[in-house]
């Protein structure tokens, strides 16, 4: 990895730990699919000065519709204008190209700002296109035996946070979230976001596994709702997510690595339906991105209209300064 390492030494600990995740839940999706080794790309920050990150994703696309397990590192130690000291995330979404095999989205990040102070953010959700009971009450379970004390929180907000109040609908099925999570004992956090992380990582890997067993097959039927289910969870990741609308705006360095959890194609006519349903000033972005995808009901996304994506993300968020940046605005529900 070329890139630097901030100074903190809780920073690097952090960044430690999310290599190893990543590295981990490569090793599991590999074992799973049977397929050939993920590939490795790499991302820098101003050059590697301020850091950077590499992401792992398939070699093909015949288990995967769409799979990315990112480690990003970032660092400010040399700008005393930055408040923020350093961060270090895993961040991934997979999307198995069976519609009965569910995606499932992970972050585990550190923030530490140059006070000293610093944060974790733990999120797991299950999603998928056809829900099968069994799994969910699998990655309840996990999750409220891994969380302890903090499952009912984790929920409750994990709840708020994928609610996409236009549709009136989650996006997912299970969903658990922990923001700025700080008990006043690093080590005491740091071992509960390993914890969750490793423990949810080998369950999803368990409900693959499971899903191999049931659902060797399936239609094209099948196919077609699994693609109205992409084009929710793009829609909810492009006009709700946080964590994406701040990666977005931060900087142009790593767009395909922020998008790399969009699935591989979405129902365009769908999407397009759903403008009229977003409120303003949304319905403007929800326009622009109806303009870069196009109608149709199969509609592939690749990095030509990642990059179209973030583009009209960061057009729409300058001219709407208004609404912040770095909060779930839930369409600017209160």
């Amino acid at each position: 990895m070329n890139y630097t390492l901030a100074k903190s030494k809780k920073a690097n600990q952090a960044t430690n730990l999310v290599k190893f995740l990543q590295m981990k839940f490569v090793d599991i999706l590999q074992k799973v699919s049977g397929e050939s080794p993920f590939k490795s790309q790499q991302w820098l920050r101003d050059e590697g000065i301020h850091g950077g990150g590499e992401r792992y994703v398939p070699s093909d696309e015949n288990f995967f519709n769409r799979a990315s397990v990112n480690v990003s590192h970032v660092h400010y130690d040399d700008d005393p204008e930055k408040k923020l000291g350093s961060a270090s995330a895993l961040s991934s979404i997979i999307h198995p190209q069976n519609p009965y095999y569910p995606s499932i989205h992970i972050h585990m990040s550190y923030t530490e700002m140059k006070t000293g102070k610093g944060y974790w953010r733990i999120m797991a959700d299950l999603n998928p296109s056809i829900e099968n009971k069994e799994h969910t009450a699998i990655f309840n379970n996990a999750l409220k035996r891994l969380s302890g004390e903090f499952f009912d929180e984790g929920i409750k907000n994990g709840n708020e946070y994928f609610f996409i109040p236009a549709l009136e609908t989650h996006r997912g099925v299970s969903h658990f979230y922990l923001e700025e999570f700080n008990t006043g004992d690093f080590e005491k956090d740091f071992e509960l976001t390993k914890e969750i992380a490793t423990g949810i990582i080998e369950t999803y890997g368990e409900i693959l596994n499971n899903a191999k067993t049931q659902f060797p097959d399936y239609s094209e039927i099948e196919k077609d709702i699994q693609r109205d289910y992409h084009t929710l969870y793009f829609y909810q990741v492009l006009t709700l997510d946080k964590g994406t609308v701040a990666g977005i705006l931060v900087h142009n360095q790593n767009d395909l690595g922020i998008l790399g959890s969009l699935p591989s194609k979405i129902n365009g006519d769908l999407f397009s339906d759903w403008i009229d349903k977003t409120p303003e000033p949304f319905n403007e972005l929800t326009k622009a991105l109806s303009s870069i995808v196009g109608q149709g009901k199969s509609i592939p996304i690749e990095d030509e209209q990642k990059l179209q994506i973030a583009e009209a993300m960061r057009v729409f968020y300058k001219k709407h300064r208004e609404l912040g940046t770095f909060r779930n605005q839930g369409h600017l529900k209160k």
